[in-house]
């Protein structure tokens, strides 16, 4: 999440000059690149089971950066994120057991708090766009659990990405292409880097460790690094209302993560995954 912040900061020269779904075709198409090259997926490795949970991944991911972007476009940042937000928190609310459910209520709650999304109005439009978002992100999280499950390493991220890649391309490429020139693609490569080839990874390996429920809750951690962020780096001084859903959401964050731990039969052993997809596990390795 931190890399995801970091890298939404660091963007914001390139939003001027390719505009935001512009900026996220960039990130995808240098990711799929990155990481065709870097873990090099063999066909031949996957089922056609896994290749189909890969693709429908792909399009998830896709679907999430460029719903979000056009939401963003349209609506009040906070009012975006506070809707988006109701993917992970849906997937938490219902996946979750007992207990477990109250984490997600108290995120929500800090959400809504850090956002204040009723500080500004709605286009009809946006909101669709990022509810849209917000469908694809729940779809992520638990393709993301099925992939990371059934191919070793990074294999099925070597394969969703690239698709994720291909979505943007056909939704926004055409358009940026002519403002492309060779330091907004070096801008673009290390861009890419830092979000999403380092956080989508990250989240595929802690998705093997955690249940979807807790994964759902800890996300809304999100906003409160945003804030921090914005604090230490722009000078961003939050009120006392974000301060307390901060305070909200670290706290169902610290629950959730206690909690969460996924039970050894739901996990898939390494050595068993290794011998299902040696060439991904090598390449990966």
């Amino acid at each position: 999440m931190i890399c995801v912040q970091l890298g939404l900061a660091v963007s914001v020269g390139l939003i001027d000059q390719l505009g935001a779904e512009g900026v996220a075709w960039l990130r995808l198409a240098w990711a799929g690149i990155l990481l065709l090259i870097i873990v090099r997926p063999r066909p031949s490795a996957f089922s056609r089971a896994d290749l189909l949970a890969c693709t429908a991944l792909g399009v998830a991911t896709g679907g999430m950066t460029l719903f979000f972007m056009a939401a963003v476009e349209r609506l009040p940042l906070g009012t975006a994120a506070a809707l988006e937000f109701l993917g992970p928190l849906g997937v938490a609310l219902v996946r979750g057991r007992g207990g477990s459910k109250l984490w997600p209520l108290l995120a929500a709650a800090g959400v809504l708090l850090l956002t204040e999304p009723w500080h500004g109005g709605s286009d009809p439009v946006g909101v669709v766009f990022a509810l849209a978002a917000a469908a694809c992100w729940a779809a992520y999280i638990l393709l993301t659990q099925h992939v990371g499950d059934q191919v070793s390493g990074l294999g099925g991220l070597a394969v969703s990405m690239p698709v994720a890649a291909l979505v943007a391309t056909v939704v926004a490429g055409p358009s940026v292409v002519d403002h492309l020139s060779l330091p907004i693609l070096l801008a673009g490569l290390g861009l890419a880097v830092l979000l999403p080839v380092v956080p989508f990874a990250l989240e595929l390996i802690a998705l093997r460790r955690l249940t979807t429920a807790a994964f759902g809750t800890l996300m809304c951690l999100e906003p409160a690094i945003a804030t921090v962020i914005g604090l230490a780096f722009l000078h961003q001084i939050p009120g006392w209302v974000p301060i307390a859903g901060i305070a909200f959401v670290v706290a169902a964050g610290i629950g959730a993560e206690r909690t969460g731990a996924r039970a050894d039969n739901q996990q898939v052993p390494v050595e068993a995954a290794s011998v299902r997809h040696p060439t991904c596990d090598n390449a990966a390795a």
